[in-house]
């Protein structure tokens, strides 16, 4: 297989890690855990592996471990450095005793079920070290969520002797892991459960966990992009480029973003929410920019827009809601009738207010809101072309304002969606480093009998060696939520903090962005050269670490 010179030269690349996982390891136990919230559903639903304290690595322990056979299972979305948290657990395995093995499932969960696996050697792992992508072994949707997946899954756990399984993926994934090791402690399975933290989104955060591996190496590939067309726009001088960026329930990408490339406007999904802003306060908001600028000559700009900015927005979250449960509720019915006659389905038993909401938005939202579904049941939000849809908006308004005289001035568009962009870019040094420093951890948990834990690398702004490691109880994230109709445990999502120093220091400097031209251009990432331009972390750990 041809590669490119950086493949050659990421391919000897040797990840750092922390200097506790370099040797032997002995477990520090911290005090019990509760759940995030719902103590009592939760501890009813993980009565053997809730409460488990936090646990910490420190030098020390046993040299001879007996040989160990992991499963491992790419779950979700594709994230960078998915390959290196596979490499951190072989290598990790190995140490352990070189006569340990790895087995991948293929495509997912739906290998475990349908019993599709390879067994990962030394020469496949060499091959997509620090590479992007989760082409190893492949990714899937599949939930695992039946007591009849469990026990199809176990019986090629126990054909091939697996005594722990990783389960990488985002919040739903890792869930479906707790899920996992419950129902395999409850039954004397004899088989350890280990999630590690994935997805570019970053609402997978919590104090243990710091940032989910793929954000940094998503929003620098994106603000490389951004930054490129801020570059283009200050050039040409006569558009407004709105860009939407990943991140259906969180804002994170789109703040991270903002803070590399300081664009004119950016709307933050949380801020929306919290001030009870409706779609027109939005597009007035950016029509006021719009309109100022052009005051001053400069007919351009650029904005950030988070793809789950529709959901946000209080009067179309309660509309969606209510969506969510008519359709769950009337799902055989609705599924024998056409599109049209589910459009006059919703029309006819939504609430009175929720279908004044509906009947006002575009027909194409209003339709991919009730018809275009994922297989959970979710709108699929990233379909809503958002930044069209306020591109739209804001030069209608704008050109009522010309006929009352309030804007002078030209107003161009051009649209953008950056998503699959970074979802398989060649991971960053932080994230090459610290996903393999979780697969690592990962294997340190197993060998101390781990099982309902999540893999867990702290300290993350300071360099590789001082990094902490150890896991936090999946049930200590975990809260009761209202899917497809039902309250089901979930790990709760982490959203943007508006009262958070990374939103607190864009919030800051917003109105300057607004007025003035204050583009900054990162450009691509850096894998060689002085540690300021190749290792530096993310704005979003900088500001909370205050580093």
């Amino acid at each position: 297989m041809k590669k490119s010179a950086l493949q050659i030269a990421r391919a000897a690349y040797q990840p750092k890690l922390p200097a506790v996982l370099k040797g032997n390891v002995t477990t520090v136990n911290g005090a019990a855990t509760e759940s995030a919230a719902d103590h009592d559903a939760i501890k009813a639903l993980f009565p053997n592996t809730y409460g488990m304290p936090v646990v910490t690595f420190a030098e020390g322990g046993k040299q001879d471990h007996a040989p160990l056979n992991v499963g491992v299972i790419l779950s979700g979305g594709q994230a960078p450095g998915g390959h290196n948290v596979i490499s951190g657990i072989f290598d990790g395995i190995k140490r352990l005793n070189p006569a340990s093995r790895l087995y991948g499932f293929l495509m997912g969960p739906d290998g475990l079920i349908n019993h599709k696996y390879m067994e990962l050697t030394a020469d496949i792992i060499d091959e997509y070290r620090n590479t992007g992508g989760f082409d190893i072994i492949g990714s899937g949707r599949t939930k695992l969520e039946k007591e009849e997946q469990f026990d199809k899954g176990l019986e090629i756990l126990r054909q091939l002797g697996i005594k722990a399984l990783v389960i990488i993926g985002g919040d739903d994934s890792n869930t479906n892991a707790c899920v996992l090791a419950e129902y395999y402690k409850r039954i004397g399975a004899g088989v350890q459960v280990i999630g590690c933290p994935k997805t570019i989104d970053g609402d997978l955060k919590n104090e243990m966990i710091e940032t989910s591996f793929g954000f940094d190496t998503a929003t620098k590939t994106y603000s490389e992009v951004i930054g490129n067309i801020e570059r283009d726009c200050n050039s040409a001088r006569k558009y407004w480029h709105f860009i939407k960026l990943m991140g259906r329930s969180a804002s994170h990408v789109t703040l991270e973003c903002a803070l590399q490339v300081q664009p004119n406007i950016t709307l933050i999904g949380e801020e929306v929410e919290a001030k009870n802003q409706t779609l027109d306060d939005i597009v007035t908001y950016i029509a006021g920019i719009v309109a100022d600028r052009a005051a001053r000559g400069m007919n351009f700009g650029t904005v950030l827009v988070p793809e789950g900015l529709i959901e946000f927005i209080p009067a179309i979250k309660k509309l969606i809601a209510e969506l969510n449960d008519l359709i769950a509720a009337n799902q055989a019915e609705f599924d024998t009738i056409g599109a049209d006659e589910k459009i006059a389905f919703i029309k006819a038993h939504l609430t009175a207010a929720n279908a004044a909401i509906f009947n006002s938005l575009p027909a194409g939202v209003s339709r991919q809101l009730a018809l275009e579904r994922d297989p959970h049941g979710n709108v699929q939000v990233s379909l809503i072309e958002t930044e069209q849809l306020l591109a739209e908006m804001v030069a209608t308004k704008l050109a009522a304002w010309k006929k009352e005289g309030k804007y002078v001035g030209k107003f161009s568009t051009q649209h953008h969606f950056f998503g699959y962009e970074g979802r398989c870019a060649a991971p960053s040094n932080f994230d090459a480093d610290y996903c393999y420093s979780l697969g690592y951890n990962a294997a340190m948990l197993i060998a101390d009998g781990k099982t309902g834990y999540m893999s867990s690398v702290r300290n993350t702004t300071a360099p590789a060696a001082e990094w902490v490691a150890g896991g936090i109880p999946i049930t200590a994230m975990m809260n009761m939520e209202r899917r497809a109709g039902e309250m089901k445990p979930v790990i709760r999502k982490a959203l943007v903090e508006l009262d958070g120093a990374p939103f607190k220091a864009f919030a800051a400097m917003r109105d300057e962005w607004a007025k003035e031209t204050l583009y900054v251009y990162p450009g691509p990432i850096q894998y060689f050269g002085p540690s300021e331009v190749c290792d530096q972390t993310t704005k979003t750990l900088q500001y909370e670490q205050a580093k």
